[in-house]
């Protein structure tokens, strides 16, 4: 099913009615309009038999039904709108220590984890029945961090952080993306949420806080030192290492997530041998630069990085 058309989580549900009150609304209104203008072109069609039809200059019934009308519908969605937006948007009731920091990047989503101490990209992980205070922000320009299912869209502003509060009631994988345009890779800004029980949340976290795992074939040791000497690590973390860089995705356990290049690949060594031979082929405008790897080095970097698990 559309995911518009499937909240999962009391922060959606509303929005969802809304929609669907709307929605009637409109249908209803285009069905009257419809069929009174089919009605009027037959009814009052000239005929050859008819003179010039009667003048009528006004109804004073008729003008006050399609203005008292229209007032009133306008009331209903109104007070319909109002419900949803303190439904949607409850008061934030731990700002000051969220749960998760969402951070955009052009064109990526990081996910801090403050509690666990660690951060991922692009997929983003909740226990399920639980209220979690997420912070939005941005590193660059204003992005829109929206996920259908979940709730309602929330801008991140430079200089000016927001919050929002998700409940998702139910497991599952839920798609997100940013819808405000910020730039050339805008439309492959995506993610998803994965959202699980409360003891598959915990066991994911304690396996986010681990080191990343050594190399274990020639390839792969290969591969590591090549991380350092090609100064990957001025932009990349790996937890365990010296690579500490700030400025791209946390690839600690890169292998645990399902896609990468914001949603543009699969997790696959293929994949990650094209994305590593030349990005800006892949995705335009990102500002992973072309490191002119010969095919070993590919081979040897993309060994380490699906070593890491």
């Amino acid at each position: 099913m559309t995911p518009v058309f499937n909240p999962s989580s009391p922060q959606a549900a509303p929005i969802f009615t809304l929609f669907v009150f709307v929605l009637i609304a409109c249908v209803v209104i285009l069905a009257l309009v419809t069929s009174l203008v089919v009605y009027a072109c037959f009814r009052y069609r000239r005929r050859s038999s008819q003179g010039d039809p009667p003048q009528r200059f006004g109804s004073q019934k008729l003008e006050i039904a399609w203005t008292v009308a229209p007032f009133l519908l306008l009331v209903a969605i109104f007070i319909f709108t109002a419900r949803a937006m303190s439904s949607s948007d409850p008061t934030p009731a731990h700002a000051t220590s969220p749960d998760i920091v969402i951070v955009g990047h052009q064109w990526w989503w990081e996910a801090q984890y403050p509690k666990g101490g660690f951060r991922t990209a692009n997929e983003i992980h909740l226990p399920a029945g639980q209220n979690i205070g997420v912070l939005i922000k941005t590193n660059d320009v204003i992005h829109d961090f929206w996920v259908p299912q979940l709730g309602r869209k929330v801008d991140a502003i430079p200089g000016f952080p927001n919050y929002l509060l998700l409940h998702p009631d139910r497991s599952g994988v839920y798609l997100g993306a940013c819808s405000e345009f910020c730039g050339e890779e805008h439309a492959w800004m995506r993610f998803h949420v994965v959202v699980t029980s409360q003891p598959e949340f915990e066991m994911w976290e304690r396996q986010q806080v681990q080191a990343a795992s050594e190399p274990a074939s020639p390839l792969g040791r290969e591969g590591a030192r090549l991380f350092q000497e090609k100064t990957c690590m001025k932009c990349h973390t790996i937890s365990g290492t010296e690579a500490k860089g700030q400025v791209g995705p946390d690839l600690t356990h890169f292998l645990s997530r399902q896609k990468f290049a914001g949603e543009r690949l699969d997790n696959t060594p293929e994949n990650v041998a094209r994305w590593l031979r030349n990005p800006q082929q892949i995705k335009p405008g990102c500002h992973m630069p072309n490191m002119q790897l010969t095919d070993d080095e590919v081979k040897s970097l993309a060994a380490y990085l699906e070593g890491l698990r």
